[in-house]
């Protein structure tokens, strides 16, 4: 018995000992504020502030394309002429074009690199892909056929003299078609309904890689979950389909008076001064069609959209077709319509589809930056959910606050990246991120927060936000790995943007930078380190640690509190609160003091005290003894230890 006691300490000094090692420090000053970090010099293309140089460049692509839809075969046939100008300040002796129907052959890198379970983006059981029928170039008023070489979704054309820098122009001639796949990876296809199949038709056609001062030419392959970089430039396109068909497409229909009966024409031009949903064609027109079309002639439909990345279009004969005018702030007018069949046609499903991309545009226009294009349309398909300039694909089968979540979410890539032209196929955050950012508060905003969600801080999603085998946000598109790609390229960007508006910056000076970075980077291809560089300098803040610690690492918070000693041993005299930083990443503090008097206060610390190291105190004034010291009261943060948020003192009143 004499050696239990003796155990029994030996026993205690490891307690101690565990717990004091459970509760060691991890942090470290100099890894978060790091001097090195993001400290290259500006060029004369990009300036250190993160706004374009004054010698910024970037080339243009202008396309005239004239397409054809074979329902019978289901096949996409067309001609095209880009107008392609060399503004960089190099020679360029060859050119590259996307070919991304290539994913859809069988041998594709994106098919052979699918999972053999499947994926949402992958490609496995279709053969198509583009066939390239012939390829010109218009070069100094020669005409010749130049050797190309077509590599899985790209194609390089050697060009017989190169394109001279700073303003030089050639014209590219391709005739092509390609099958379309009954479901091309998620971005287009196929759907068969009652009263016809809807075609949702995109990356239809050849078009320029991107030629830039960071990387020169951008030749990704298009792989699926890596989305696009595109330049900018006018679109003008013909559609070419059976009569009886309906075609929508990205811009404003050029000849409404060939393609549309005068009805129709009538109420296009009621929904373009009606804030409420105006019928083209309604549901009971649409079930008077015969289930089978015997239709043998054709319609061409013309359509224009400028200062575009790219187009895109729908068609269908099963289209019920309604609209409504945007009110845009300059007192400009848009057109919101949806396209939709039969079977979606519901109060709580399409129905209310051009009222949720009326006021989804609305309220991003007034936000952010005015919506850019003439129409903006909701196309009902076998696409969950996809975007394009001025036309968005969403599931047919979206009803109530699924439908408001996909509707809202691919018109909210207008902003990101259709008007801020980032590179998709390398950071996905920057466009979905950022989107899914701006979608927080339009849901918000929606009709009085109809589809508000129920409040989840960051906090709460710390299981699913810090999971340890995801990868930093900071990584390639098509590198993350599959099961983590919502929360990697959506999710954590959009949850930590809200962070620095909500906690850090405030919503005045997050606003005016966030807008900032639009208006700088608008119709032009900003990279990761301008953003970053243009909010800490539209801010006024150094938020370099931000962006180290939640973007490019993947580090954990956990702030608690110490230590709460009066000065003097009496309250009236003050408390000194200690707390401290046991993780790599940091953020400023809240802290809330609650005395027993009933007195509660709070005091903000910013992120400056954990500089010097992973302890702070400070001095409370306080006029009672102190029942609780908590960290973040209002739960804000992705704190992964909250119970080491809060002290409490023990005392209880009766």
């Amino acid at each position: 018995m004499k050696n239990i006691p003796l155990l029994s300490s030996f026993l205690l000094a490891l307690l101690i000992s565990a717990l004091s090692f459970a509760q060691q420090s991890k942090y470290d000053a100099h890894k978060l504020f790091d001097p090195n970090f993001l400290n290259q010099p500006g060029t004369i293309y990009r300036s250190g502030s993160g706004q374009p140089g004054p010698a910024y460049w970037q080339n243009r692509a202008d396309y005239k394309i004239s397409a054809a839809l074979n329902t019978k075969e289901n096949i996409v046939s067309g001609s095209e002429t880009i107008t392609y100008t060399n503004n960089s300040p190099d020679a360029l002796p060859f050119i590259w074009l996307q070919l991304d129907q290539n994913l859809f052959t069988r041998e594709s890198r994106g098919a052979l690199s699918t999972p053999y379970e499947g994926a949402r983006f992958g490609n496995q059981d279709f053969d198509g892909g583009d066939v390239i029928k012939s390829v010109k170039v218009i070069q100094g008023g020669n005409t010749v056929s130049p050797k190309y070489i077509i590599t899985d979704t790209r194609m390089q054309i050697i060009l017989p003299a190169a394109i001279k820098p700073k303003g030089d122009e050639i014209k590219i001639e391709i005739a092509w078609d390609f099958k379309i796949p009954e479901y091309g990876s998620d971005r287009m296809g196929m759907q068969k309904t009652k009263k016809g199949v809807i075609y949702e038709i995109a990356q239809w056609y050849p078009r320029m890689e991107v030629y830039d001062d960071v990387n020169g030419w951008n030749t990704l392959p298009y792989l699926g979950a890596g989305e696009f970089y595109l330049e900018y430039g006018n679109f003008d396109y013909t559609i070419n389909a059976p009569a009886d068909m309906i075609v929508v497409g990205s811009g404003k229909l050029q000849n409404p008076d060939e393609v549309l009966t005068s009805v129709q024409r009538k109420r296009l031009d009621e929904a373009a001064n009606s804030d409420s949903t105006i019928y083209i064609r309604t549901v009971d027109e649409v079930n008077k069609l015969d289930s089978v079309s015997t239709e043998k002639n054709t319609k061409t439909w013309h359509f224009i959209i400028n200062n575009s990345r790219d187009a895109s279009w729908a068609a269908s004969r099963a289209f019920v077709w309604d609209a409504a005018r945007i009110n845009l702030p300059s007192g400009r007018k848009s057109l919101a319509m949806s396209v939709y069949p039969v079977e979606s046609a519901s109060d709580t499903a399409w129905e209310r589809s051009t009222e949720y991309a009326k006021a989804s545009i609305e309220y991003n226009s007034k936000k952010w930056f005015e919506y850019p294009y003439p129409v903006a349309v909701n196309v009902a398909g076998r696409v969950g959910g996809m975007e394009y300039p001025g036309i968005v694909f969403c599931s047919w089968k979206a009803f109530r606050g699924r439908l408001w979540g996909v509707t809202d979410h691919e018109f909210g890539h207008t902003w990101f990246p259709m008007i801020v032209g980032s590179d998709e196929r390398r950071y996905m955050w920057q466009d979905e991120g950022l989107n899914s950012f701006i979608n927080i508060y339009s849901t918000l905003n929606f009709n009085n927060g109809e589809y508000k969600p129920r409040r989840n801080s960051a906090r709460d999603l710390v299981p699913f936000l810090l999971r340890k085998d995801a990868e930093p946000i900071m990584t390639f598109s098509d590198v993350i790995k599959s099961p983590y790609l919502s929360l990697v390229a959506y999710y954590k960007p959009a949850a930590v943007l809200y962070l620095l508006r909500e906690y850090v910056l405030g919503h005045e000076r997050f606003d005016y930078a966030f807008r900032t970075y639009i208006k700088r980077w608008a119709f032009k291809h900003p990279q990761p380190k301008d953003f970053f560089r243009t909010m800490n300098d539209a801010s006024g803040e150094d938020l370099n640690w931000f962006w180290k610690g939640w973007f490019y690492k993947k580090w954990n918070l956990d702030q608690a509190v110490k230590d709460v000693k009066y000065i003097g041993n009496d309250p009236s005299k003050g408390v000194l609160i200690t707390i401290e930083n046991l993780e790599q990443m940091a953020m400023p503090v809240t802290v809330q003091v609650k005395e027993q008097n009933g007195k509660v206060g709070r005091v903000e610390l910013p992120v400056e005290i954990w500089q010097r190291g992973g302890t702070w105190t400070f001095k409370y004034n306080s006029t009672s003894m102190i029942d609780s010291v908590v960290i973040d009261p209002d739960k804000i943060l992705p704190d992964i230890n909250p119970d080491n948020n809060v002290w409490t003192s023990g005392y209880t009143t009766q």
